[in-house]
C-alpha cells in the first residue's frame, strides 16, 4: 500500500507476497497457467522449402530422435516396435524408452543387450518412439496474433538443423526466413492427434476469419513465375511441357497443341489450365490492370480481363488477383469455396513446384539497368523538378507578399506548407510517370511491381527518377538548428531543399544534406513500429481477455460464462466470416458465372 513501506526479510530484500506472487505477468496466472514450459516440443531457426507441401514441416533429424510419441503395442504392431527398439535411440527411427504393464520404464539408452528386451515385449506395452514422417505435429510462431499463429502439420524427417516450411504457409505465421525461429509441439494422445488433424491442418485454415478470403496463397516468386507463364507470348514446346509437368507430379493426358506446325507448340493458358479444376467459372481483373475508362473485357489489349470457363483460362494473364495471398474473390478462392481444401492444397502444391521450376529455368533477376533511365527521360525529370522548384518560390514570395489567400481553418504558414508539399508531391509522381513510360513491361522491376510480387509504383520511381519529400509527423522537416534546418542553409529558407526534398534518385544517389534529411524521416519510421508493437500487443491482451469467455449456445446464442446474452445471433447475421464468400452470405454474382459458364458448354 501506499505510504507503508514493503515488508522485508532481514536481509533486507523485499518480501514476495502471496498477492504479488499472483498478479501480473510473471505471477502465477499469466505465467505458470495460461502459459508454461512443456516437455515434447522443440525450437529451431526456420528456412524455405519449395518442394514442400503446405500441410508438411520439415524436421531435423537430431530433433526426431528426442521427440517422441507413445505408441501402444498391439497384435498389429508388434513386429514394428520390436524392430524400433532394437534399433535404439541413436538410429532413426527408432524408440527411446519402452514402458511394460506394470508401469516401469526401461530407458533403452542404457541397455547393452536391446535384442532381450525386445523379445520381452507384448500387446498393452508402450513403445516411445521417434518422431516419424507423417506424424501430424502444431507448428507456431510468435508472437500468436490469431487462430493461424498455431496450425497442425506433418512431419517430414530431413537432414540438416533447421525446420523447412512451405513458402506460401508464411503469412498466416507471418514469418520470413531473415532468423526467424519456431516451435514445434507433439501431441502426445490419440485423441489429441486427431483433432489437430482435423481441426488444425493448414489446408483447414486457407480461409481467414477475418475477411473470408484465403489468407494462403501465392506470393512473389510465385506470382511473377505466373504471369511471365500465362502471357500472349509464351510458348513451349513438348519437352518444355513435359518437364514443367515431371516437377508438378501431373498425372494426366495433355490437350492438344495450340500450334501444331511447324513444330508443336502449347500456350501457358493451356499450362496453367490443366491444374484447374473442371467446374470453376469466374471472370475478374488482373493487377495489371490500367483502369481504362471503358472496360473491354474479352477484348482487354493488355491481356488483363482473365476470363475462366469450366477450368480453363481463356483470356487474361494470372498475377496477386487470381491466387495472391490475401486476395478475396480471386481464382484460388472460388477453388476453396467449389471443390474443398484438399483440392485447392493440391492445386496449389503442384502448381508452386511447376511456377519454381519455370522461373528457375528462364532466369529472373533484377539489376541496376531495370532502374536505369535514358538520358531524354532523365532530363525530362530534371525538367519536372526545376519548375516544381519555381513553382515552390513563387509560392514563398506571394507568402511573404502577404497575398497568400489562407485555406478555411488553416493558418497562412499552415496554408502554405500544404500548397508547398501538394506541388511537390505532383512533381514526384509526374517523374514517376516518365520514368514508368521509359522502363516498359518487359523490366523485371516492373513486372514485379505490376504483377503486385513486390513491391510498388512508388519504390521503382524513388530507384530511378526521385526520392520526394522527406517527412517527420506528415509535416516537412523544419527543426533543427535556431530558424532552419541545417547549417548550410540562412535563417528563415522555406525553399524545398532545405526542408527536406530530396532530388536525387535512390540509383543517382544522395548528396549528404539529402541523405541527413532521408535518415530523419526514417527514423519516424522506426520510432513509430515499436511504438506501435507495444500498444497494440497491450490492446490484444485486453480484448483477448474481455472476450475468452464468450462462445456460441446450442440456441445460436452468444452468451458470456455466466450465460448473459451478447448477441442473439452470432455477429447479427449466423455467418461464419471464413466461411462467407469475403462477407456476403450468398454471392449472386459467382452463380451467373457458372450459368455462363453451362451456357459455353451447351
Amino acid at each position: 500500500m501506499s505510504g507503508i513501506p514493503p515488508a522485508r526479510h532481514r536481509s533486507g530484500r523485499a518480501l514476495r507476497t502471496l498477492a504479488q506472487r499472483l498478479k501480473g505477468k510473471e505471477g502465477r496466472f499469466r505465467s505458470n497457467l495460461s502459459g508454461k514450459r512443456v516437455d515434447f516440443s522443440a525450437r529451431t531457426v526456420i528456412s524455405p522449402d519449395p518442394n514442400l507441401s503446405m500441410n508438411e514441416v520439415g524436421v531435423p533429424e537430431q530433433i526426431a530422435k528426442i521427440l517422441t510419441i507413445p505408441e501402444r503395442v498391439t497384435e498389429w504392431n508388434l513386429e514394428e516396435m520390436k524392430e524400433l527398439v532394437l534399433r535404439g535411440p541413436e538410429v532413426h527411427p527408432g524408440a527411446n524408452y519402452l514402458i511394460r504393464l506394470d508401469g516401469r520404464r526401461v530407458d533403452l539408452r542404457f541397455v547393452k543387450d536391446r535384442s532381450i528386451i525386445a523379445d520381452t515385449i507384448e500387446p498393452g506395452f508402450l513403445v516411445e518412439r521417434h518422431l516419424s514422417t507423417g506424424d501430424i505435429v502444431l507448428f507456431n510462431r510468435q508472437p500468436s496474433l490469431h487462430r493461424m499463429s498455431i496450425m497442425a502439420h506433418e512431419v517430414r524427417v530431413m537432414p540438416y538443423r533447421t525446420f523447412r516450411l512451405c513458402l506460401y504457409v508464411c503469412p498466416p505465421y507471418n514469418a520470413d526466413f531473415d532468423g526467424d525461429e519456431m516451435n514445434l509441439h507433439v501431441p502426445q494422445s490419440e485423441e489429441a492427434r486427431a483433432e489437430a488433424r482435423v481441426l488444425m491442418r493448414v489446408q483447414e485454415q486457407i480461409l481467414s476469419p477475418r475477411y473470408g478470403g484465403p489468407i494462403i496463397g501465392a506470393l512473389q516468386d510465385y506470382i511473377s513465375a505466373a504471369f511471365l507463364l500465362t502471357r500472349k507470348s509464351s510458348m513451349y514446346t513438348l519437352n518444355q511441357v513435359n518437364q514443367l509437368m515431371a516437377t508438378a507430379d501431373f498425372e494426366g493426358t495433355l490437350p492438344d497443341p495450340a500450334i501444331k506446325a511447324p513444330v508443336q507448340l502449347w500456350t501457358g493458358k493451356q499450362i496453367f489450365s490443366m491444374f484447374i479444376p473442371d467446374d470453376i467459372n469466374i471472370s475478374l481483373k488482373a493487377n495489371i490492370c490500367r483502369k481504362c475508362a471503358t472496360c473491354k473485357k474479352e477484348d482487354c489489349e493488355y491481356d488483363a480481363y482473365v476470363v475462366v470457363r469450366n477450368g480453363e483460362l481463356i483470356f487474361g494473364v494470372v498475377d496477386e488477383k487470381a491466387f495472391g495471398a490475401g486476395e478475396p474473390d480471386s481464382l484460388f478462392h472460388r477453388i476453396i469455396k467449389e471443390c474443398g481444401s484438399t483440392t485447392a492444397r493440391v492445386f496449389m502444391d503442384s502448381l508452386g513446384r511447376l511456377l519454381v521450376r519455370l522461373i528457375t529455368d528462364r532466369g529472373f533477376s533484377m539489376g541496376l539497368n531495370d532502374v536505369t533511365l535514358p538520358r531524354e527521360a532523365s532530363q525530362r525529370i530534371r525538367v519536372i523538378l526545376k519548375e516544381a522548384d519555381e513553382k515552390v518560390n513563387q509560392l514563398i514570395e506571394i507568402y511573404q507578399r502577404g497575398e497568400l489567400d489562407a485555406n478555411p481553418g488553416q493558418t497562412l504558414l499552415e496554408t502554405l506548407e500544404q500548397r508547398i508539399m501538394a506541388t511537390l508531391a505532383e512533381a514526384r509522381d509526374s517523374a514517376g510517370e516518365v520514368a514508368g513510360e521509359h522502363l516498359g513491361l518487359e523490366n523485371s522491376a516492373v513486372i514485379m511491381a505490376q504483377t503486385g510480387a513486390r513491391g510498388s509504383r512508388l519504390n521503382l520511381s524513388q530507384m530511378a527518377a526521385v526520392v520526394g519529400q522527406q517527412a517527420v509527423r506528415g509535416e516537412r522537416i523544419s527543426r533543427g538548428y535556431v530558424g532552419r534546418t541545417l547549417p548550410h542553409f540562412e535563417r528563415g529558407d522555406l525553399g524545398a531543399r532545405a526542408r527536406g526534398f530530396v532530388t536525387s534518385s535512390y540509383k543517382s544517389g544522395l548528396d549528404p544534406i539529402e541523405y541527413w534529411f532521408h535518415a530523419a524521416g526514417g527514423r519516424e519510421g522506426l520510432v513509430d513500429t515499436a511504438v506501435r508493437t507495444s500498444t497494440s500487443g497491450y490492446m490484444q491482451r485486453r480484448l483477448m481477455t474481455a472476450l475468452q469467455d464468450l462462445k456460441v449456445e446450442g440456441d445460436g446464442t452468444v452468451r458470456t460464462a455466466p450465460g448473459r446474452i451478447v448477441q442473439f445471433k452470432f455477429g447479427d447475421d449466423g455467418v461464419d466470416p471464413s466461411k462467407s464468400d469475403h462477407g456476403r452470405s450468398v454471392n449472386i454474382d459467382i452463380a451467373i458465372e457458372k450459368v455462363l459458364g453451362k451456357g459455353r458448354l451447351e
